[in-house]
This record gives structure tokens, C-alpha cells and sequence, in this order.
């Protein structure tokens, strides 16, 4: 063939083979039944299409490529969505990049990646990274890591980390990661660490560490940590742990530490250490170690250690402190300062004190300097020993006092 009718050639072999047609004026394709390369805004191409900005792009199959945001988020894209530096989709599933940010409107199935940001207006399931910020308005399943921070309307099952922060809608299960901070308007099922606080409205399962604080609003079973405290709105079964302080709304069972104070609305069993105070509305039950006082509303049952005062209506076990004092105490009470009942009140077992002032029962032994009882059923060793309910002349001996209750 003659060199210049080459080209002429070309050109009717690509009209027949695969026709150059313009799609509305908005595209110019070489294509067969869709499939081909398209450049312009094409409604359906399977393939390579290329374009500006998109409007009436409907479906893609294969690579789609926008210098843009689309003006209207109505198009689907199986494969690859690339924007240079921007692109987006109402549906993209399997990988989306862009140099600068990537978008859609309703869900994003796969990869995804971009310097600048990913936004969801529905679920994202997969593996996304943004060098800034990634958001997603629904759920979010797989692992998702926003340079400076993440947001999530709905839903985190999956991996997720904010160079900043974290926040969720609904309920984390999976691993969340923020650099200052984690929020969740519901739970946290999982492992959850914020640089500096941890929040939760709903319970926690797992592992929740905060820099500063940890709060939740629900029940905690697991481990929960806070530099300076921890709350918990409901109850805590597991660890707990804060810098100052621990409080819980409900009850405790597990082990509890806190450099003040830990408080509970209900109860407590397991082991408590606090550098100031250790109290509970209803028992306490287990070892309790504070450098200032241990008291219960209700029964403070097993070992109670104190610097300074242990009390509770009833306590059975050993109790110690500089003072101790309750209505029944049943039990080995070291107070080396001051002992007592309170009107009406018993005291079976054995207690030591430098005064021992039971003002109602003392059964057992009282061993101190002065030891005093109203009603005495049992023995009294010390300096000076009053039992009222003796005969006159024997209620106040020296070194020692004994004394049955009628009937026993």
C-alpha cells in the first residue's frame, strides 16, 4: 500500500471496527457495545474513561478517571475510581485514589486512599487511609486511619485510627485509636486508646485507656484505665484503674486501684487499694487497702486496711485503722486509738484498742488501756475495765473484767 493512502486507511478501518461517536456532545469514544476507552462524560463505559468532571456518568466498569468532584453524585464505579487530583461517585467498589480527596454518596466497597481526605455520605466497608481526614455517615467495617481525625455516624466493626481523634455515632467493635481522643455515642466492644481521654455512652467490653480519663455511661466488663480517673455510670466487672480516682454508679467486682479515692453507689467485691479512700452505698466485700479510711453503707465483709478510720454498720472479718468503729462487728477489729459500738450494736470476737467503748454487746475479748462495755459476755484485759451490766462493786476492775450473759 502506497504510504499516503495509509492514513486515510486507519481511519476507515477504526470507523468500521469501532466507531467514533459523541454521546449527547459530552463524550468521544472509541468503544464496542460500551467497552473501550471514552473520553468525556459518558453515561456507560466498560473499560477506560476519562474525564473532566462528571454529571451523567451512570455506570463504569474498569478505570475511571476525573480531574474533579462530580457534580452530581449519581454514577456507579466497578474497578477503579482515580482522581487527579479529585474524584468521586454515588457507589464505588473496589479501589478508590486520588491524589487529593475522594468522595461518595453512598458507600465505598473496597480500597481507598488520598493525601488529603475520603468522605462517605453512606457505609464504608474495606481499608481506607487519608492523610487528613476520613468520614464515613453511616457504618464502617474494616479499617479506616484519618491522619488527623475520623468520624463515624453509625456503626464501627473493624480497625479505625485518628491522628487526633475518633468519633462514632453508634457502637465500636474492633480497635479504636485517637491520638488525643476516642468518642462513642454508643459502646465499645474491643481494645479502645485515647491519648488523652476515652468516652463511651453506651458499655464497655474489653480494653478502654484514656491518657487522662476514661468515662463511660454504661456498665464496664473488662479493663478500663485513666491517668487521672475513671467513671462508669453503671456497674464494672474486671480492672479498673485511675491516677486519682475511680467511681462507678453501680457495682464493682474485680480489682480496683486509684491514687485518692474509689467510690461505688452500690457494691464492691474483690480487691480495692486507694492512697486516700476507699466507700461504697451498699457492702463491701474482699480486701480493701486506703491510706485514710474504708467505709460502706452497708457490710464490710473479709479485710479492711485503713491509715486512719474503717467503719460500717456491720463488718465481718478483720478490720484496722486508728479507729474503727460499727453497729455489729463480728470478727478481729485493731484500732489502736479508738474502738466502738454504737448503741445497741454487738461485738463478737476479738478487739484491741487503746479504748474499746462498746455501747451496746461485747462478746469475746477486749483487750486495751481502758475498755468499756454496757452489756459484757465474755472478757475484758486492760488497765481499767468497766462492764455495766455487773453487780456494783465488780462494773469497773483493774487488768481484767468477766462477765456471762444470763442464759449462756
Amino acid at each position: 500500500m502506497s504510504p499516503r493512502f495509509a492514513p486515510s486507511f486507519l481511519l476507515c478501518t477504526l470507523a468500521v471496527a469501532a466507531p467514533l461517536r459523541a454521546q449527547e456532545g459530552r463524550s468521544l469514544d472509541l468503544t464496542v457495545g460500551d467497552v473501550g476507552i471514552s473520553i468525556g462524560d459518558s453515561r456507560r463505559t466498560v473499560g477506560l474513561r476519562l474525564n473532566f468532571r462528571d454529571r451523567y456518568m451512570e455506570e463504569v466498569v474498569g478505570i475511571n478517571a476525573t480531574v474533579w468532584f462530580p457534580y452530581e453524585y449519581n454514577g456507579y464505579v466497578r474497578g477503579v475510581a482515580l482522581g487527579l487530583p479529585a474524584t468521586g461517585a454515588d457507589r464505588i467498589d473496589g479501589v478508590g485514589l486520588a491524589v487529593l480527596g475522594l468522595a461518595a454518596a453512598d458507600r465505598i466497597r473496597g480500597l481507598a486512599a488520598a493525601p488529603a481526605g475520603i468522605g462517605v455520605g453512606g457505609d464504608f466497608e474495606g481499608i481506607g487511609v487519608a492523610g487528613i481526614g476520613m468520614g464515613s455517615g453511616g457504618n464502617l467495617q474494616g479499617i479506616a486511619v484519618g491522619g488527623i481525625g475520623l468520624g463515624v455516624g453509625q456503626d464501627v466493626l473493624g480497625m479505625t485510627v485518628g491522628g487526633l481523634g475518633v468519633g462514632v455515632g453508634g457502637q465500636i467493635e474492633g480497635v479504636a485509636v485517637g491520638g488525643i481522643g476516642v468518642g462513642a455515642g454508643g459502646g465499645l466492644r474491643g481494645l479502645g486508646l485515647g491519648g488523652v481521654g476515652l468516652g463511651v455512652g453506651g458499655p464497655l467490653e474489653g480494653i478502654a485507656i484514656g491518657g487522662i480519663g476514661t468515662g463511660v455511661g454504661g456498665s464496664v466488663e473488662g479493663l478500663a484505665a485513666g491517668g487521672l480517673g475513671v467513671g462508669v455510670g453503671g456497674s464494672a466487672t474486671g480492672v479498673l484503674f485511675g491516677g486519682l480516682g475511680v467511681g462507678a454508679g453501680s457495682n464493682v467486682r474485680g480489682i480496683s486501684g486509684a491514687g485518692l479515692g474509689i467510690g461505688t453507689g452500690g457494691d464492691m467485691l474483690g480487691i480495692q487499694v486507694a492512697g486516700a479512700g476507699i466507700g461504697a452505698g451498699g457492702d463491701i466485700v474482699g480486701l480493701q487497702v486506703a491510706g485514710i479510711g474504708v467505709g460502706a453503707g452497708g457490710t464490710l465483709r473479709g479485710v479492711s486496711l485503713a491509715g486512719v478510720g474503717v467503719g460500717a454498720p456491720q463488718i465481718e472479718g478483720l478490720a484496722a485503722a486508728l479507729a474503727v468503729g460499727g453497729y455489729d462487728v463480728h470478727g478481729v477489729a485493731f484500732a489502736p486509738a479508738y474502738f466502738r459500738i454504737v448503741e445497741g450494736g454487738t461485738m463478737r470476737g476479738v478487739n484491741v484498742s487503746a479504748y474499746n467503748d462498746v455501747r451496746g454487746t461485747q462478746r469475746g475479748l477486749a483487750i486495751g488501756i481502758f475498755n468499756y462495755a454496757r452489756e459484757l459476755d465474755g472478757l475484758q484485759i486492760g488497765l481499767l475495765n468497766y462492764a455495766r451490766n455487773k453487780p456494783a462493786g465488780t462494773r469497773l476492775l483493774p487488768f481484767a473484767n468477766y462477765a456471762r450473759s444470763p442464759g449462756r
